[in-house]
Formats: structure tokens, C-alpha cells, sequence
């Protein structure tokens, strides 16, 4: 089926056109809310399932606006409940496009809180960092809003989602109009506050400041993994050039025009940046500096050759930051197994 005569699904619509389409199915207007709330917010899929919609409007869903527009394909359970799904999008010329998101609820016995999800911006990434699967084959193309929005239905459909984290497959500020538009999709069906939200980057200077100044409901993240500037030239390609300082400048900027705080994300690779000499260094980078670092083991990669690093190593470098009066929680991986790494899931399947 092609782009022309492929129906368009739920969340391809804006409001306005959603009502209308409704109309254009037998329904009336206020069935458009109705129906955005029960798929989004309360995670229903089921077009038959739908009883608070008419009967002939729901018989006309499937065939003339499909809930979802993409498939999925694969789907891999942890130990520890997390859940990583393949979903494959074929609308547009770009033919077929595979990207992940990820579900992990919350380890607290008897929790009722929601779980938290990853989502992709983008089929494939240009950034190229070296450690990271998702890099793998560089970008196909960016992703439209209604497919990251679609990830947070069919994600919701698994649970309640008390937060997320856009940090899977992609760099969002290379996205950054569809990405300010699902995010503002999400907020509305979900009711999920802005703090819940968090945006991570490799930190482009420019594009940081710019987002700074649009007044973003978002906290940001920055991925720095390295405080020496030789070593982040090889480890993220697409920074390359780019001072680290600058960087941190720009996320002294953020703080500035929002109020809130940075989170800087370290992954440590096993005996290459979870040394002595790296704590050190970083702690003079982000000394003074309100933020917290994410030290993030390595999760490995049977493609890449970086392996993980020794708990002693890790628990080391923690110690190091905090004596330093630094905030640097460590985040062990979820779902760590095989095709668990950013990135696999997708890479297999190809």
C-alpha cells in the first residue's frame, strides 16, 4: 500500500482533523476526545473494545483510521519484568524503519507506581558514538510525532507510565520540532508533568541554547561520558570539534533560562573511562556546577568491543564524585541480557 492510499491512524490527525474525520465516519465531534483518551490515556487498542464509542463508528476504525500505524515485530521480556519492543513504521519513501522503546516497571514490591519508558526520536542515529549499538548503520531518517507519540500508546497499553525518558535510538534535538510535538501530545493524554520528562542530547551548543529559549516542559540530560577532550572527539563522532566546555556552557545556559538543573550522563566503559584519572577530571569539569551525574555501567554489546566495567571500579568512581560534594547516583542497567543494549534489538532484526 502507498503513502497516497494508506488511511491515516489515530494520532497522524491534529484535533481539528480527527473531529472531522469522525464526522466523516458517522460519529460525532466529541467522539474524537473520547476516543484520544480511552487509546492514550487509558491504553485500549482494541477498536471493538471501544464501547464508549458507537457501534458503527467502531467497525469503521480498523479499515479507515487504524489506531496505530506501525507494527510490532519483536519484543523481548527481562528477568526483572523490563520489556523492549520492535516496532516497524512503512509509511513514506524511505520504505520500512525499525526503532525500540522500552518498558520497565518499577522494582518496588506491591509499587503502584508506573512504570517508566524509553522512546526512540529517530530510525537509526547520526551521532555515532563508538559504545553504542544504535548507531550501528547510521540514520535512515527522523521519526514523525505520531510515531514517538505511538510508542507512548502502545507502551501505556503494557501500564501505567508515571515518567519517561526520551534517550533511546536517535538524537532529539536533531528532531527537535516533532519531538517538542509528541512531548506535547503526551503531557495532555497522560498527565504527565514536565519534571517526569527527561530530554537526553550529546549536547550541541547552539541547538541546547535554542531550546533553552523556547521555554521546554523537559529536563535535560547531557550525554558527556568522557571529561577529556581527545577521548570524547573518538567516542561521539559527531561532536567532534566541539570543546567540552562549550558544551557545559551551554548547559550553564539551560539552568539559567529554565531553573532546573542538568543531568550529565557518564557511561563508564570497562578499564577506558572509569579510572582514577577520569574521576578526577570530571570532578574538576562539573565542580561548582548544579547537577547531578549519572554513572551508568556499560551495558555490552556483541558488536562493539568495550566490555563492562568491575563493580569495584564503579563504586570507586561514585565515591570519588561524592567526596568531591558532587551527586552522582549510579543507574545499573535494566534488562541486561542479550539484545537488552541500545540499539541490538534493532540491529538483529536487520
Amino acid at each position: 500500500m502507498t503513502e497516497d492510499t494508506r488511511p491515516k491512524s489515530l494520532y497522524q490527525y491534529d484535533p481539528e482533523g480527527l473531529q472531522a474525520r469522525i464526522v466523516e465516519l458517522g460519529g460525532q465531534k466529541f467522539h474524537a476526545k473520547v476516543l484520544r483518551k480511552q487509546v492514550l490515556e487509558k491504553g485500549l487498542l482494541d477498536a471493538h473494545g471501544l464501547t464508549s464509542l458507537p457501534a458503527a463508528l467502531r467497525e469503521a476504525l480498523p479499515t479507515k483510521l487504524p489506531l496505530l500505524a506501525g507494527q510490532e515485530n519483536d519484543r523481548v521480556v527481562s528477568k526483572d519484568g523490563t520489556i523492549k519492543f520492535l516496532t516497524e513504521f512503512e509509511r513514506g519513501l524511505e520504505g520500512r524503519v525499525a526503532i525500540e522503546t522500552v518498558h520497565m516497571p518499577s522494582l518496588r514490591k506491591n509499587s503502584e507506581r508506573g512504570a517508566t519508558i524509553c522512546v526512540s526520536t529517530q530510525a537509526g542515529c547520526p551521532v555515532g558514538c563508538t559504545f553504542c549499538a544504535s548507531g550501528l548503520g547510521g540514520l535512515i531518517r527522523n521519526l514523525k510525532a505520531h510515531e514517538i507519540v505511538e510508542q507512548f500508546v502502545r507502551a501505556r497499553a503494557l501500564g501505567p507510565i508515571a515518567r519517561c525518558v526520551v534517550m533511546g535510538i536517535g538524537e532529539p534535538l536533531l528532531n527537535f520540532a516533532a519531538v517538542q510535538e509528541a512531548l506535547a501530545t503526551v503531557r495532555e493524554g497522560l498527565d504527565i508533568g514536565a519534571r517526569k520528562i527527561t530530554v537526553s542530547s550529546v549536547g550541541f551548543p547552539d541547538r541546547l541554547r535554542k531550546a533553552a529559549d523556547e521555554n521546554p516542559r523537559f529536563d535535560l540530560a547531557i550525554s558527556l561520558h568522557t571529561p577529556f577532550q581527545e577521548q570524547r572527539d573518538a567516542l561521539v563522532p559527531a561532536m567532534a570539534g566541539v570543546p567540552i566546555e562549550d558544551v557545559l556552557a551551554a548547559g550553564d545556559y539551560w539552568f539559567e533560562k529554565t531553573g532546573r538543573e542538568v543531568t550529565y550522563e557518564y557511561v563508564l566503559l570497562g578499564e577506558d573511562t572509569d579510572t582514577p584519572e577520569h574521576a578526577q577530571a570530571l570532578a574538576e569539569c562539573l565542580q561548582g556546577r548544579r547537577a547531578t551525574i549519572n554513572l551508568i555501567p556499560y551495558n555490552p554489546s556483541r558488536d562493539l568491543p568495550y566490555q563492562r566495567p568491575r563493580t569495584e571500579a564503579v563504586e570507586g568512581f561514585q565515591r570519588y564524585l561524592q567526596d568531591a560534594g558532587l551527586v552522582a547516583p549510579i543507574r545499573w542497567s535494566r534488562g541486561l541480557q542479550e539484545s537488552a543494549a541500545c540499539g541490538q534489538l534493532r540491529a538483529l532484526s536487520q
